[in-house]
């Protein structure tokens, strides 16, 4: 059979595994590129801890990084349209002491 049989509308069969599907929670992006590439970095940013750890880094062409936006754009515009706009805040900054407001745990 050939692949055109096999797959008539071009669709591509993509395998998503039960630890990639669980996903990684991450608060803080950090983006840098070069000429050819763009590194998006994928951060957790813990209250109360000075260093953050990067949980994921993904490295795209810059054709497929101006894809991603233009994919991003489509999709908060979608969800905003469903649920209503999502806030903006004017200017991002790292919470004093590394907290996030609200009571501190103890061990």
């Amino acid at each position: 059979m050939n692949p055109q049989q096999q797959n008539p509308e071009g669709a591509i069969d993509v395998e998503l595994s039960e630890d990639i599907a669980e996903g990684i929670y991450a608060n803080l992006a950090m983006i840098a590129h070069s000429n050819s590439e763009f590194i998006l970095d994928f951060i957790r940013l813990m209250p109360g801890v000075p260093k953050a750890k990067v949980k994921a880094r993904i490295i795209l062409t810059p054709e497929h990084a101006k894809r991603l936006l233009e994919a991003l754009r489509e999709n908060i515009s979608r969800f905003e349209e469903a649920y209503g706009g999502i806030n903006e805040p004017n200017e991002f900054r790292f919470p004093a002491g590394g907290g996030f407001g609200g009571p501190v745990g103890q061990a």
